[in-house]
């Protein structure tokens, strides 16, 4: 089992504390450990951050766009490894892995090259001779907490634009899935980043969460994770200053209009639905059909997930990886049972797979039956289960769409254009796709959910600018000395 450590203050430490990572294909035997912090850990992290933000908010925003690309170059150098260990502490196939590593550089050179960019506005000003422009920076120490079904891609999405802007980070990868982080941190470290800019905390939370979110230097705290986490955060953070971006819960919805290409949809849908086995923030779990195709619709579904191949994802022949954690599968099946309780029908799957009794494994689930009332149809699941309705009409599948306290992403799927911009207008969603999948928005994509799935901060391309940098105003009179019309 190999003992890593962590970054803090520009250096490699350790505690005299460990957490150990498991393999979800197999929880018999850890595959590694990592320091567990202490509170006290955690305050000299935000001391080291204080220290390097005093310097980075100074550093030239060319010298911060070199060191994001050469972390970049770094991550794809080191590709292989890091995918390695992706796969190993999450359980996502390797493919999936290889993606998120490649797309983590992504992000790094995206945000390398929007540093080198002004952040303002030239403005007019009505006093003759005064030239008047807008100009963005930094807003501090940002606590960065991100959740273990992304646990690569999801730092990069965050770090990367508050590290181009001039911020400094105390990161908390989460405690299931810490090892992504850390090869994310030794990327942007060895390729020079400032002692102190960016510092990673590992440990369980129940022990260090005071410390984390109560720290008077926080300027921004960036989630991503559960309402209930959520909701607890922005409540701690009620009578402070603090900016906080949330990217919360889901219940994705895909459309499937009468005109439909039926069997695309259908591939469409189970990708959608069944990548990383379900664990995607913005994976669909709800199918929306028109009653005339829905028979149809509903056996090529069925059709199309009985063709995957649940295993490791070590195993270049699987296409369903497990769930992340024993925790995660149990809760996943509890859902199910839940569901078939309340009347629910298992077209296929809704079983722990018997065959892998110490892995995480679902089989690949498709409920038919499904009623507004039954919990599976409001329930953030997040594992490999789809929740299938009949509708009358285009107007019956909007409504169903948007019966949800959530409003993070859907998707229609329809050879009539006038039905795809009248679904764009009226979904309550931050994202929405037409003939294709609920997932897979790239790195310069405004990136965030309606309702109660975020906040009103978003991620991705140049909006997480509004979260990362505050805006100040500058006015200059350049006419002759103690004259005012210059």
């Amino acid at each position: 089992m190999r003992t890593l450590e962590t970054l803090s203050g520009g250096e490699w430490v350790r505690s005299g504390e460990w957490i150990d990572v498991h393999d979800p294909a197999d929880v018999r035997t850890p595959l590694a450990r990592v320091p567990a912090l202490s509170a006290k850990d955690v305050a000299r992290a935000y001391d080291h951050a204080e220290r390097g933000f005093a310097v980075w908010k100074r550093t030239s925003p060319f010298e911060r766009a070199r060191v994001l690309t050469e972390a970049a170059r770094l991550i794809r150098a080191r590709a292989g490894d890091i995918a390695a260990d992706v796969t190993a502490e999450n359980g996502k196939t390797l493919a999936e892995a290889t993606g998120e590593t490649l797309k983590a550089a992504d992000f790094l050179e995206y945000y390398a090259g929007l540093a080198r960019q002004g952040y303002g506005t030239l403005l007019h000003d009505v006093r003759p001779a005064h030239r008047t422009h807008t100009q963005r920076e930094p807003i501090g120490v940002i606590l960065v907490i991100s959740p273990w079904n992304d646990p690569l891609i999801t730092p990069a999405r965050k770090l990367a634009p508050l590290l181009a802007t001039g911020n400094a980070a105390v990161f908390k990868p989460a405690t299931e899935t810490p090892l992504a982080g850390l090869h994310f941190a030794a990327a942007l470290h060895d390729a020079g980043l400032p002692a102190g800019v960016l510092n990673v905390v590992t440990g369980r939370t129940a022990e260090i969460e005071e410390a984390l979110l109560d720290d008077p230097r926080i300027a921004g705290i960036t989630f991503t994770g559960s309402n209930a986490v959520g909701n607890r955060i922005r409540r701690r953070l009620a009578d402070r200053n603090v900016r906080f971006q949330g990217e919360l819960g889901g219940k994705n919805a895909s459309v499937v209009l009468r005109d439909a290409d039926l069997p695309a949809a259908a591939k469409a849908v189970v990708a959608a639905a069944f990548g990383q086995a379900g664990q995607r923030c913005t994976a669909t779990s709800r199918v929306i059909v028109e009653q005339p195709v829905y028979d149809e619709f509903a056996g090529l579904l069925v059709a199309e997930v009985g063709a995957l191949t649940v295993g490791p994802g070590t195993d270049p022949a699987t296409t369903l990886c497990p769930l992340s954690s024993p925790k995660q599968r149990d809760s996943v099946l509890a859902g199910l049972g839940r569901a078939v309780e309340q009347g629910a029908t298992v077209l296929t799957g809704g079983r722990a797979d018997s065959g892998r009794p110490h892995g995480c494994y679902v089989e690949p689930t498709v409920l038919a039956g499904i009623t507004p009332e039954m919990a599976i149809w409001w329930e953030e699941v997040f594992g490999p289960v789809l929740a299938l309705r009949a509708v009358d009409d285009f107007a019956a599948a909007v409504e169903a769409v948007n019966d949800s306290e959530f409003g993070l992403a859907a998707a229609v799927f329809t050879r009539d254009l006038g039905s795809a911009y009248r679904f764009a207008d009226e979904a309550e969603c931050g994202q929405v796709a037409v003939n294709t999948t609920t997932t897979g928005w790239d790195v310069h994509l405004p990136f965030g959910g309606f309702h109660d799935s975020g906040t009103g901060y978003k991620e991705q391309g140049e909006e997480v600018l509004r979260f990362s940098t505050r805006v100040k105003t500058v006015a200059v009179h350049f006419g002759a000395p103690g004259r005012a019309d210059g």
